[in-house]
């Protein structure tokens, strides 16, 4: 085992929660683990039918961001398989879980990607609510058994990468992605006052 395995394994297993941990803890944990991410879809169609024209540009550019960090996410995964911890096995299980590839996690990269990606926006309330909320769901599927500190970790790194991935695609498809997602938008919420769909 290398350095860096040893690392990932000690630090889940302070992390982990075991016997004994209060039952307010864990459901903390599991509401942190599963539902803190819907503030991030809940975001972007804040954006799309409250923030005009421009608010239409900012959730198309997190949208992207996001999709491609979670490209880049299945190919770290394809490349480097690692197993959750329950799959080794290692420390305690709280949740239920597919035994699929641990590394990196999927909701971390859409949690940090998606603050990454506001603040770059110069949302920077909105993104760093979302960054901190980004704390907790890491922590909580550490917590609960699911991850491993380094799935987090990796999840941030993909995530700032992705993000100046999506500047550049961004550049050559932006205003094109926009066009069309506004006349699509139209087609299909024409029912809603004209406020929601500029």
């Amino acid at each position: 085992m290398n350095l860096l395995e040893t690392f990932n394994q000690n630090a889940f297993l302070t992390l982990n929660a075991g016997p004994g941990t209060p039952d307010s803890l864990l459901l903390l944990a599991q509401f942190s683990a599963s539902w803190l991410i819907l503030i991030v879809p809940a975001i972007l169609l804040g954006l799309w039918f409250l923030g005009g024209r421009q608010g239409h540009r900012q959730a198309l550019f997190c949208a992207m961001t996001i999709l491609i960090a979670l490209g880049l996410g299945v190919a770290c995964g394809t490349l480097w398989f690692h197993p959750r911890p329950f799959m080794m096995p290692l420390g305690h299980t709280w949740i239920s879980h597919p035994a699929d590839n641990s590394f990196p996690s999927d909701h971390g990269t859409v949690m940090f990607s998606a603050a990454f990606a506001l603040l770059s926006l110069r949302l920077r309330g909105i993104g760093l609510l979302v960054l901190a909320a980004a704390l907790p769901v890491a922590w909580a599927r550490i917590f609960l058994g699911v991850h491993f500190p380094l799935d987090m970790l990796g999840a941030a790194l993909i995530s700032a990468l992705s993000l100046c991935v999506a500047k550049v695609v961004w550049q050559r498809l932006g205003q094109t992605l926009v066009a069309l997602c506004e006349a699509l938008s139209r087609r299909l919420f024409s029912w809603l006052p004209a406020r929601f769909t500029p």
